[in-house]
Parts: structure tokens; sequence; C-alpha cells
């Protein structure tokens, strides 16, 4: 089950986040899934609430929102979203596509905790 790994890693990194803003605690925790990333989001789920105990992210929060795929037609140059099993360009019938998005696994935000309330930390474009 890979999804454990992966919410180790996620855990790793929202402790570091908690660390540089000096935060008591993670709240939430929002990532953003492709269906071609090759993560279940179920999975992740039950895998995260496994890897946030005994951590600073126990009570944490995951929000999950699924991503879209995006292409590009190398022939036409139309971007578009396609189905996940199908990403020949609409327009022109091409299979010869850039993948532009849809087997991404990122963190889009974090919610943390301190002695003044809740604080959110900047959106994070990094790969979990």
């Amino acid at each position: 089950m890979h999804e454990l790994a992966l919410c180790q890693a996620l855990i790793e990194q929202l402790c570091a986040v908690a660390r540089e803003h000096r935060a008591a605690c993670v709240a939430r925790a929002r990532l953003r899934i492709g269906p071609l990333s090759g993560v279940e989001p179920a999975l992740l789920e039950q895998a995260f609430t496994l890897a946030r105990a005994g951590t600073i992210a126990n009570e944490a929060l995951l929000e999950v929102e699924q991503g879209a795929v995006r292409v590009r037609c190398c022939e036409c140059g139309r971007e578009q979203e396609v189905p996940p099993n199908d990403t020949r360009c609409s327009n022109c019938g091409n299979w010869r596509t850039q993948l532009l998005s849809g087997d991404e696994l990122l963190l889009v935000s974090v919610e943390l905790g301190g002695a003044a309330g809740r604080i959110a930390a900047p959106a994070l474009a990094e790969p979990a």
C-alpha cells in the first residue's frame, strides 16, 4: 500500500510547514489528486489517519479534490479536458497529445492552528 508511504511523506511536509510558521498544530491539509496519479483517494484517506497519529497533525483533516486530465494536441494545438482512458484530441482526433495535468499529487493548502487561533499557510504547489 504505497498510500501509507505517501502519507508519511505528507505528514513530514505538513510538520515542516507547521514548524516554519511556528504553529501548534496542523488543522487541515488539502490535496489535489489527478486520476492518472496512481493514488487511490479512499486508501489515501485511510492511510492519512494512521500516519498522522502521534504528530502535530494528529487531529488534522484531509480534504481531497479530484484533478482533471488535460492535454494539448501536438497536431492542432488545442488544449482540452479529456477522459482518463482516452487522451485523443476531441478537435482533430489525433492521438499524439501532451499531458498537461492529471498525473499530479499536489499539496494545495495547509491550515495551521496556533495559540492565537487558526492561520492559513500559503498555497503550495509542490508534490506531496
